[in-house]
């Protein structure tokens, strides 16, 4: 079979399967499985090959595997990070965070809660090339997942990576403040699309009742964790605003939101009124 003929079929097994975007998704399989470019597809299309390796990964693609636990990562702020499935899959709407932070002082020290692949972080040291950061996770193979994408980036002198619940560990204050915490009901959680709800990891997802859980606990610990200049920087599901906003305001800080690329509003900052 020529690489056109495999395309064709592997995008009309995705499609069939509920894949948006199938054919996009099927270039970029072959590619992962050649080690070429999709671009280098198109120019190749008449070449053959056999398509047996292509196969377990359509198999799992059409399960409704997330396509970056397949090829092992995930692009975020034109950055590559590795992915698995102790972590989220960085999102695009996430990189509001970091528009947000990069409008904030530069900081000299950042800390990450519930740091998963570490793209926040890693994200921010690497555009503040002055800064040091720690990120934390309770889950030990997304701490160790992170550490490796810190040396992976060049950045494991500047960025340390601990196991740990929230800032339950740590003494010292930090400049910066980011977070992506779990922020979705646990009773919607059985209805997300299956890439979500079937195979990215529940306690990042889970927020508790109303989705807020993680923001009140993370809230009861920001006034021991900044600076008297510090923010923090987090992010919001769709329709939080106003409830964080309040959350915020009752533990003494002002609030300042960042809409993502649809509008919604995605990043907000909070800083000691």
């Amino acid at each position: 079979m020529t690489i056109a003929e495999i395309l064709h079929r592997a995008a009309g097994r995705l499609q069939a399967a509920g894949i948006e975007n199938a054919r996009f998704e099927a270039r970029l399989l072959l590619a992962h499985v050649l080690g070429c470019t999709p671009s280098d597809l198109l120019r190749d299309g008449a070449k053959a090959m056999d398509p047996t390796a292509l196969e377990p990964l359509l198999q799992r693609r059409a399960a409704r595997e997330p396509l970056a636990y397949i090829v092992g990562y995930q692009p975020f702020w034109s950055l590559d990070f590795l992915v698995s499935p102790a972590t989220l899959i960085p999102r695009a709407d996430s990189e509001t965070l970091i528009e947000a932070a990069l409008a904030l002082p530069p900081p000299a020290r950042v800390l990450d809660l519930g740091t998963g692949t570490g793209c926040l972080l890693l994200s921010i040291l690497h555009e503040r090339p002055g800064g040091f950061g720690i990120g934390i996770d309770l889950n030990p193979d997304a701490a160790a997942l992170a550490r490796q994408n810190a040396r992976a980036l060049g950045l494991a002198d500047r960025a340390a990576f601990l196991c740990g619940h929230w800032a339950a560990a740590l003494t010292g204050r930090f400049d910066l403040v980011l977070s992506n915490p779990p922020y979705i009901e646990t009773g919607v959680i059985a209805g997300l699309m299956p890439e979500v709800g079937g195979y990215e990891p529940p306690m990042a997802l889970d927020g508790g009742p109303d989705g807020l859980d993680a923001y009140r606990a993370i809230l009861r610990a920001l006034p021991a964790l900044l600076t008297p200049a510090g923010a923090a920087v987090l992010e919001l599901g769709a329709g939080q605003v106003e409830s964080v906003r309040m959350l915020g305001f009752a533990a003494g800080f002002v609030a300042t939101v960042r809409n993502d690329l649809n509008g919604i509003g995605r990043a907000i900052t909070l800083r000691m009124a």
